[in-house]
């Protein structure tokens, strides 16, 4: 399924070119010391990028890399400056990194111009412009100057019609996907089209509006879905049972029995609890079963929660999971999302193919220091979603049909 019949990387003469490459460096970054310096906390997003850029590289191609970071509104803010993204990158490749404080205009023209053939270049945050979340053709226009041909390599902005991923590939004839993207659509394809049974989809986060449309898409592929978070008291609360204080969305009850009728026998919800009166109270922690009283909400699934879910992952031999099944942040409820972290890795050593992401997902894996352990790790949340889905991506729906 290479890139879903797009063009890729393989399929691109990059010898002498310059390469304009949208990548996804939306990074964490740390503070250095109370200063007003930034440095970057997690490089998983950089190491994915890695093998496109080296590839350009070594056919004496320039690689010129845009990306977002943060939210900046519209205008420059140093808070969200690539900057420090540009020292890591440099560490990365062992070379000296080149960063562009412009990220369109005449500056950044004569810059890639000059520079020799086989080296990088990191564009300035492309969020520092109003028109790139609008997909702005003028500025789309003005980013294509930069390059003789474009590659996509942003899964995690994928789901997104902007201006640096959509707006800028009709102004190339061949618009490619990356090895990033490429990887990401094979993995992620191969879970919707060919997955081995028993198949589990473990699904957890705060809203079962962000989840409707991946369960029941999976409902038509998967054996067991195990639903965990806050979204589960909002199946909970459908089916009549009190879930005292807990996070519910009202307006989705409705919604939530459907899905319970359509994913019939498939569908398990958490039999216990951890709950607290609030999340900044774990000392009121109390183990429940069934009605949670009053004063209290879920914040965790429970042991029992845990041993039932833990069997269905080890049967699994294909796994996917996304959301995480408490408030991990707080050690007193992360005991659900970290047992279902060393499940899918012990499926994953059983050979289950097993496929993490969602950032809280993926943060408890490395938590765990179990990122190693699975099959994949997506690199975006929300177009992972969006694809498991059925819903089509923009980012590659612009790419270059192959002929």
């Amino acid at each position: 399924m290479p890139a879903m019949g797009k063009l890729t990387l393989k399929d691109l003469d990059l010898r002498g070119k310059c390469v304009l490459v949208r990548v996804d460096f939306n990074v964490p970054l740390r503070r250095i010391n109370e200063s007003d310096r930034y440095e970057v906390a997690d490089d998983t997003r950089i190491r994915a990028a890695l093998p496109t850029i080296k590839t350009i590289r070594a056919a004496n191609g320039k690689a010129v890399l845009m990306s977002h970071l943060g939210r900046p509104k519209g205008t420059p803010d140093p808070r969200y400056s690539l900057s420090p993204v540009a020292i890591r990158l440099g560490e990365l490749l062992d070379t000296v990194p080149r960063f562009s404080s412009e990220t369109v205009g005449s500056i950044v023209e004569k810059t890639v111009r000059a520079m020799p053939y086989g080296s990088v270049i990191l564009l300035e945050n492309t969020r520092y412009f109003p028109g790139e979340t609008t997909n702005d053709p003028d500025f789309a226009a003005e980013l294509a100057k930069l390059g003789d041909v474009f590659v996509n390599d942003a899964f995690g902005t994928a789901h997104r019609a902007h201006a640096s991923n959509v707006g800028v590939a009709k102004h190339f004839s061949r618009a490619a996907a990356g090895f990033l993207l490429e990887r990401e659509l094979i993995q992620l394809g191969s879970v919707l089209e060919s997955p081995h049974p028993p198949t589990v989809a473990l699904l957890g986060g705060a809203k079962v509006s962000d989840k409707m449309g991946v369960i029941t898409n999976l409902a038509d592929i998967a054996d067991h879905i195990l639903i965990g978070g806050a979204m589960a008291y909002t199946f909970l609360k459908a089916q009549g049972v009190s879930v005292g204080n807990s996070l519910v969305e009202e307006d989705r009850l409705g919604d939530a029995l459907e899905i319970l009728d359509k994913t019939a026998g498939k569908l398990l919800l958490p039999c216990d609890h951890v709950v607290s009166t609030a999340i900044d109270e774990p000392d009121a922690r109390r183990l429940l079963s069934d009605a949670i009283e009053d004063d209290f909400m879920g914040l965790d699934i429970g042991p029992e929660t845990i041993t039932q879910y833990t069997a269905k992952v080890l049967q699994a031999r294909t796994c996917i999971w996304n959301g995480p099944m408490g408030v991990f942040e707080v050690p007193a409820f992360a005991s659900g999302t970290n047992a279902m972290a060393h499940a899918v890795a012990e499926s994953t050593d059983n050979g289950a193919v097993t496929i993490v992401g969602g950032g809280d997902s993926v943060a408890a894996l490395k938590k765990t220091g179990l990122d190693n352990q699975v099959t994949h790790v997506s690199t975006g949340g929300g177009a992972m979603l969006d694809f498991l889905e059925g819903k089509a991506l923009p980012g590659l729906m612009a790419l270059t049909d192959k002929q």
